[in-house]
């Protein structure tokens, strides 16, 4: 690396990380919001738990991480490595 590289990577500002104690105060906001929301609208969910469930597949479907649809198990034939045949003896 160059000199003047150098001092531009040093010089770049970061982001400062979230500290724990931040991190464990919205945790325990968010844990506490849901427990008032699950307290004043609990009738509402379990008269409605069914749709709840039915709207929950389709939010699954787009949300659960897989990388979407391409990547469902398909192998490039250039980048994956050659295969060795398991029936053969050495």
């Amino acid at each position: 690396m160059s000199t003047l590289h150098q001092r531009q990577h040093a010089a770049a500002p970061h982001a400062p990380a979230m500290s724990r104690p931040l991190k464990v105060a919205l945790l325990a906001l968010a844990v506490a919001g849901g427990v008032y929301l699950l307290r004043e609208h609990g009738d509402h969910l379990a008269a409605n738990w069914i749709l709840l469930l039915l709207l929950a597949c389709p939010l699954m479907h787009l949300f659960h991480g897989h990388g979407g649809h391409a990547a469902h198990g398909a192998v490039d034939d250039r980048t994956a490595p050659p295969r060795q045949r398991l029936d053969r003896e050495e």
